[in-house]
């Protein structure tokens, strides 16, 4: 018994001091005052409540608990605002504290270790790549020379689906093409959804390719919520991200390639500004080929899937309500006439069609919950502790329903922007951020809104739509499926029938 006391004291000395530790956490947290939230379970934490639309779960979530609420992830901390008050402390008031981004599966292994704009952690490189989006890239004048591309695409658009009148057809694949086609011309100098026997990738891998990175990037990834089962790649997302992004380099260096022996006298794209930026002595990060790439990356997937996934909203809510097809085109024909198409210059004497195109980023914004943030630091935010590494969530979605933002919350009613023509999609208004807010929001949103805005305009203008068959509006089915875009679940299927004179759809 005498010998066993230093054993035993040895033993008592940490299991006391864990206590203490215990004792002091425990302490530490009452102290605390924690957002409203459900108690989360041993391991999972609240996983348990989100289904396959996590901005839907979440939504139904915040009606119980308010605006802002604390959930457990796995084994993090997620913090959700749900009210424009909650949208304006995060992306606002706070937003250099929830400048950054967490750690995730698809940062990791599709952004080339968080080499991109969309999941790079605040700090010097990505404040120069902003920087450099918003100087060089996006621009007016950048955007204003790219122009041309945007109108040879539209009249080949509209050309594509005159052939088409009568049929149904499946937009998503017309929308789909005139993306791509406008994208990769202003970014790599050419169109790659044509077939060519000298090309890399078959026009079908290419589309294949980036709806695949879309749909990894917006994935639930088990891994992400919990680290120590990561490597057992439960859902198989991991070994998808691999793949996808071996095709993709293999891709991206045949463009850079192709760019570095081309001549001066070249017109020059995306990938060629981006090239020459590498080499400024100026920069405080110098650039990397790989973080070209995944900048590459960047302007390829952003600049085709929100447009194309609005436009198909779009046209899916109009189908529903045919007397807004009506005001439309009777405002196109006053300030355009019929014998020619839209043109970028007539969208600001285009009201109507500017309110349609807002609400159905009301409606259906294009990523619900934004991408998530994490805080820098222990903040309080409206009399709530949120603590370092807290990840941060704002649900879009859900303001775009908020009953006391908006009359009739779940009706589309494009007239409602008609009476508050001062409601914006940059980043002023909190009511309606489809483009996010502060000092994460999409730098490429002004290039977004040109060929959302123009297209939405030349298919209402161009076209007579309606649904095949004897199939009603009411039947249209209206699900749709999350990723980090949230598009139709069913592709819309329509039948298009030309309202213009036949010359204005000739090329």
């Amino acid at each position: 018994m005498e010998n066993s006391w230093p054993f035993n004291s040895f033993l008592l000395v940490p299991t006391l001091l864990f206590t203490l530790l215990f004792c002091l956490n425990l302490f530490y947290h009452r102290k605390l005052n924690l957002p409203p939230g459900p108690s989360p379970w041993p391991i999972i934490g609240n996983l348990n409540l989100i289904g396959s639309l996590p901005h839907q779960s979440i939504h139904s979530l915040a009606k119980k608990y308010g605006p802002i609420m604390q959930l457990r992830f796995g084994s993090y901390t997620v913090v959700v605002g749900s009210s424009v008050e909650m949208a304006r402390y995060f992306l606002k008031t706070y937003d250099h504290n929830f400048a950054s981004r967490p750690k995730t599966a698809g940062g990791k292994y599709t952004t080339y270790n968080y080499s991109d704009m969309v999941w790079a952690p605040y700090g010097p490189y990505w404040r120069q790549a902003r920087k450099m989006c918003q100087i060089e890239l996006f621009s007016a004048k950048r955007l204003e020379s790219f122009e041309y591309i945007r109108i040879e695409e539209t009249k080949l658009f509209v050309n594509g689906l005159f052939k088409s009148c009568g049929k149904p057809i499946i937009l998503k694949d017309h929308f789909s093409n005139l993306s791509l086609n406008v994208i990769s011309r202003m970014v790599l100098g050419k169109k790659y959804t044509e077939k060519s026997e000298s090309e890399i990738v078959t026009p079908k891998e290419f589309k294949e390719m980036l709806e695949e990175l879309f749909l990894l990037n917006g994935v639930l990834d088990i891994g992400d919520s919990i680290p120590w089962v990561g490597f057992l790649d439960l859902q198989g997302y991991r070994k998808r991200m691999k793949a996808v992004m071996k095709k993709l380099d293999r891709f991206y260096e045949h463009v850079l390639d192709e760019h570095d022996g081309r001549g001066k006298n070249t017109s020059k794209d995306m990938v060629d500004v981006l090239l020459q930026l590498a080499d400024d002595p100026s920069f405080q990060v110098k650039l990397q080929r790989h973080q070209i790439k995944a900048l590459i990356q960047d302007l390829l997937g952003g600049g085709t899937e929100s447009s194309m996934v609005t436009l198909e909203w779009a046209i899916s809510e109009i189908l529903k309500k045919p007397d807004i097809f009506k005001k439309a085109t009777e405002e196109l024909d006053r300030v355009v006439g019929r014998n020619r198409l839209v043109q970028e210059k007539d969208i600001s004497n285009l009201p109507f069609i500017d309110a349609i195109v807002k609400e159905t980023m009301r409606l259906h914004p294009v990523a619900p919950m934004l991408v998530p943030r994490v805080a820098r630091e222990d903040c309080n935010v409206a009399g709530y502790d949120i603590l370092k590494n807290t990840r941060v969530l704002v649900n879009v979605w859900s303001i775009g329903r908020d009953p006391a933002v908006w009359s009739r919350p779940d009706e589309f009613c494009p007239e409602r922007f008609m009476e508050n023509k001062e409601i914006d999609v940059m980043g002023h208004h909190f009511e309606l951020l489809p483009f996010g807010a502060g000092r994460r929001m999409c730098p490429g949103y002004s290039l977004g809104l040109k060929v959302i805005r123009s297209n939405l305009a030349n298919l209402l203008h161009g076209f007579a739509w309606k649904l095949p068959g004897d199939m009603k509006h009411e039947d249209l089915d209206m699900e749709e499926i999350f990723g980090l875009s949230t598009p139709r679940k069913f592709p819309l299927v329509a039948v298009p029938e030309p309202r213009l004179p036949l010359h204005v759809y000739s090329l």
